[in-house]
Formats: structure tokens, sequence, C-alpha cells
């Protein structure tokens, strides 16, 4: 069951007056990945072809996934009319595409496909409360704060089926961590930069992934605060088994901010070449 509809948010209270130029080519890219989430539920389904119990839990979350894309885009669209979302989210679909005939999880246990995905909860819940909180768009700032509860939920919801598996599967937390890493190093991949390609670039220019990925970086990353990474480090330290709190993820969280705002002078070096 969904926790909010896209008629509950305020659309009439937009101010053009107050968008922030530099967010909207971020939301466009978003606004594809989220609404391609029914793929996602699709691989999943397979995944855990044996399982209802969370099938049915998938096929909600992407459905809640899908609204997030569908209450970016028209958030985008009010920001930038002549901005066509179903053009742009067809080319993506062309361009993209997630692998949903797996037989069994490409991390290599049903526990490593639900830390992987509770990683990508973490992002996208930290992503869209530093989005909201430095947006002054008054419709911007209630879409953020109304996926990011919802992306926090998915945590949740993921980490409380990955507790079920990890009972049987006993993976340590070394193996854990591993798999968490490697998750997080995926967030430079294809799915982010074709959808910034898509969303932002003329189909006559050619993508590149290096270059969308630079440019979809380099903006995002400079609206996070010490704050949001802190919160992502106690999230990612819990789905592994570590304690979220204390010295360990204290430590975490300074080396996590210094190597955000190293990648992100990368990436803005990386564009100015």
């Amino acid at each position: 069951m969904k926790h909010w509809r896209i008629e509950n948010v305020a659309w009439d209270r937009f101010d053009p007056s107050a968008v922030d130029p530099a967010l909207v080519p971020l939301v466009k890219a978003a606004a594809m990945v989220e609404r391609n989430g029914r793929d996602y539920a699709v691989y999943l389904g397979r995944v855990f072809r044996d399982d209802p119990d969370f099938r049915q839990a998938a096929d909600h979350w992407a459905e809640e996934e899908v609204q997030h894309g569908d209450a970016l885009a028209k958030w985008a669209s009010l920001a930038d009319p002549a901005w066509n979302f179903e053009v742009a989210f067809a080319r993506y679909r062309a361009g993209y595409s997630v692998q949903v005939d797996a037989e069994a999880s490409i991390r290599g246990s049903r526990t490593g496909e639900l830390i992987a995905r509770c990683m990508v909860e973490t992002g996208t819940s930290s992503y869209y409360t530093a989005l909201g909180e430095a947006a002054s768009e008054p419709v911007l700032r209630q879409v953020c704060k109304l996926i990011a509860a919802d992306e926090y939920r998915h945590f949740k919801l993921f980490y409380d089926h990955m507790r079920r598996y990890l009972s049987r599967e006993k993976l340590g937390v070394v193996t854990r961590l591993r798999i968490a890493l490697g998750r997080i190093g995926e967030s430079e991949d294809d799915e982010l930069a074709y959808a910034y390609h898509c969303g932002n670039e003329p189909e006559s220019q050619a993508y590149r992934h290096d270059r969308c990925t630079a440019a979809y970086m380099a903006s995002a990353m400079g609206f996070y605060r010490y704050r949001h990474i802190e919160r992502s480090t106690g999230m990612i330290l819990k789905a592994v088994g570590l304690p979220p709190r204390g010295r360990l993820s204290a430590g975490a969280t300074r080396l996590a901010w210094k190597l955000l705002q190293w990648r992100q002078r990368r990436f803005e070096q990386q564009l100015a070449a």
C-alpha cells in the first residue's frame, strides 16, 4: 500500500521563480531511473521465485518506485515545460535495460542481493534528503521529502528480509561488506549516466559514459552535507552487521566525507578538461 499519492502533492504551490537550475537535470535523470522500477521487480521475482511473501513486497516496492519517477517527472515538466518525459524515457528504455532473466542473484546469494538492495535504498534516502533540503522550490521540497521517507522504509523492508535469509546463509561480515562496497561502486555505471544523457542531452549528441557520469556526479555531490553522509554510513554499517554508532561509524563517516569531496573535485576537473 502506498504511503502517499501524486494527487496528494501540492502542485498548485509550484513556484517557477524558486527553481534552482542546477537541480533540474538531476531530477530529470532520477525520474527515469525511478520509473524503471518494475524491471527490478521482475528480476527480484525470479531470484526469489519460491518466496511469495518477498515477491509481494517487491511488487509493492516497485509500484512506489514508479510513483517516484512519475512525481519527479511531473515536477521537471513544470520546471522545464519544453521537456517531454515520455520521449526521454523511451530513449532511456531503448538504450539501457536491466537483466531480468537471471536464475539466481548476481550477488551470489539471496542475502547478498538484499544487502545490495539495502545499499541502493541507503543512497536514495540520503540523496533525496539532500536534494530536498537544498531546494527552495516548495513542491520539489515536498516531493523529495516524501520520496526520502519511502526510501528509508524500503531500506527497512530489505533489511528485515536480509536478516531472515542471513539466518540460513550465514554470510560473514567481510563478505557482506565486500558486497555492500561493490554495490556502492556501481553508482558510476550506465544506469544514472545514461539517464542523465537521455534527460538532458539532445539525440544528436553521442552518449559518452565518462562525460555524463562526471556531469551528474559533480553536480549531485555538491548537495550533500556531512549529516547526510553520517546517516548513510550508519545504515551501511547496520546492513553489514557492524555497529551503526560509535568510533567505527565516526571514523568511517570522516573517511566517506573526504572521499566524496575528493571525487567531486575529480569529476569537476574531468568536466573542465
